[in-house]
């Protein structure tokens, strides 16, 4: 993997600090053109993984740089499905369990669970994890995505249902069918990692919040963090490093880089100054 990833977050108005922030990025990258430009900017600047959602978007952003094959040669996507923020809005309006019913087939893994135990329900989980992951994965068919992962809403709502087997089931279908690592996006790190040790997906990719002042980090904040970092074998990405804005840039990257067994830091940016300035600070900090 490489140290630096670029995100998407700004793309699609997303900012867990300010809604008006968070307003004003969507209407800036309402034209593809903008959001083009940034990408320019990032893959200019040597940056060449795009961790990306699988939002209808993204699919146009896909589609313009098969357009440009000279141009994004060295190109590479790491999709995160299910689109995250489609799965939460659903949760707001209907609650846990309608979201769950919402997207899944009549009579599937909720019913049983609740219907036939847990032994039932596992012989759903399967069946609904790949056709999710294959109806997702069509946008990027053809171009190289070397990790694919699972989005922090689906994950943590597995490990809060206490579908275990599910990490599994995904790990083994993306390895097996794409070729590909498997990655895992949590708000709740050591507790997904003991997870997916107790069910044998070894060495993941696992990408959460590590940061200074542990902003949205559950599961026992950054001493519990520093901990799982030094005692999981895992590929650990981190995002949310500058804790959206709450830490200067120079500081949260002097921090972050110092961590054990951290591969790579995603971040999101909207100008080009602001993608060389990280780029920068990531260069001076990351020994080795």
């Amino acid at each position: 993997m490489d140290r630096l990833l670029f995100g998407d977050n700004q793309f699609f108005g997303v900012n867990h600090m300010s809604e008006e922030k968070a307003r004003a990025q969507s209407m800036k990258f309402q034209d593809l053109s903008a959001v083009i430009d940034v990408l320019d900017a990032a893959y200019d600047e040597g940056i060449h993984t795009f961790m990306c959602t699988t939002h209808d978007r993204v699919g146009e952003i896909v589609d313009y740089m098969r357009t440009k094959p000279e141009r994004y040669a060295e190109q590479i996507f790491y999709p995160g499905m299910p689109y995250a923020h489609k799965y939460a809005n659903a949760m707001t309006e209907d609650g846990m369990v309608g979201a769950i019913k919402r997207f899944l087939p009549d009579g599937g893994l909720l019913d049983a669970a609740f219907k036939g135990g847990m032994s039932v329900a596992k012989k759903d989980i399967e069946g609904i994890t790949t056709l999710l992951i294959d109806a997702e994965m069509k946008m990027f068919q053809g171009l190289p995505t070397p990790v694919i992962f699972l989005q922090n809403v689906v994950v943590d709502l597995l490990l809060g249902l206490g579908f275990k087997d599910a990490f599994r089931i995904f790990a083994e279908h993306v390895r097996k069918k794409y070729n590909a690592e498997p990655g895992f996006i949590s708000m709740n790190l050591p507790t997904l990692l003991k997870v997916l040790k107790e069910v044998g997906v070894e060495n993941p990719v696992v990408c959460s919040n590590i940061n200074k002042v542990g902003f949205r980090m559950s599961g026992g904040g950054v001493t519990a963090y520093e901990k799982a970092l030094n005692e999981y074998e895992f590929q650990a990405i981190a995002m949310s490093v500058f804790a959206s804005g709450a830490i200067p840039p120079r500081e949260a990257i002097e921090w972050v880089c110092k961590l054990p067994n951290l591969k790579s830091i995603v971040f999101g940016a909207s100008s080009r100054s602001n993608i060389h300035s990280t780029k920068v600070l990531v260069d001076e900090y990351w020994v080795g």
